[in-house]
């Protein structure tokens, strides 16, 4: 695939993910009498990572977060001179999403702007603490890194990685929204944040580190812990080596 088709692609995908993920937060997650509620949201971001895993898996790897690009690197499974393609496709995917999501919104009666940015403190659903945050963050994608790099290991089960990250997400999300609305993910924090302001902008530096040192730390570790002796994971788009 050429770098205009994995780029598009990682923009498509990202756009899904907020749109949907976001979207299902601020359209459908209090609906009068038939809300979704929050495990309606859990699943909503969950389901956008497996239909798109699915969908452009084979075109650009779907990673749709810079954290997982740069885990991926750290494990071994993806070239450093790709990173900048991938992670500025995933903003600008992020970005369209949550601009088209407050468009949508802002037509609707009792919107205040909010389009489901990450935050902690005040900013936070909880009111949990900036320590807190930065803590459920950094284990919640270590823990998603290796979830991502186990079920794509060319060991494990065919067919099965997108149900396996899909629902790791919406367990993801289940644990975390009420400490930090569930960022997990750079490019989701930062199409929000953007388009809201204020706090949410303040804050967004930390929903970049923290995800991006859980996302290095998972990969680092998986390539460890799953190495086979005297042998190391394939880089996206090298030649495997003849048996």
């Amino acid at each position: 695939m050429s770098n205009v088709q994995r780029g598009l692609a990682e923009l498509i995908g990202t756009f899904w993910l907020v749109f949907g993920g976001c979207g299902s937060a601020v359209l459908a997650a209090a609906f009068p009498d038939v809300g979704i509620g929050l495990a309606g949201v859990s699943l909503a971001f969950g389901l956008t990572v497996l239909t798109m895993a699915y969908s452009i898996g084979h075109i650009s790897g779907c990673h749709l977060n810079p954290a997982v690009t740069f885990g991926l690197w750290a494990g071994g499974r993806f070239p450093a001179k790709d990173i900048p393609l991938y992670v500025i496709a995933q903003v600008i995917g992020a970005v369209i999403g949550a601009g088209l999501l407050w468009y949508i919104a802002s037509g609707g009666p009792g919107f205040a702007g909010g389009l489901a940015s990450n935050g902690f403190g005040a900013h936070s659903p909880g009111h949990f603490s900036f320590e807190s945050g930065m803590a459920i963050e950094v284990v919640l994608t270590f823990m998603f890194l290796m979830v991502i790099m186990g079920s794509t290991d060319s060991r494990a089960p065919a067919g099965f990685a997108p149900i396996a990250i899909g629902l790791a997400l919406t367990l993801i999300h289940l644990i975390s929204i009420p400490v930090t609305n569930t960022s997990v993910n750079p490019a989701r924090s930062t199409g929000p944040a953007l388009l809201e302001g204020g706090i949410a902008l303040q804050q967004l530096v930390w929903f970049w580190i923290a995800p991006i040192a859980g996302g290095l730390l998972g990969g680092f570790v998986y390539k460890a812990l799953g190495a086979e002796a005297g042998k190391r994971p394939p880089i996206e788009g090298e030649a495997l080596p003849a048996e």
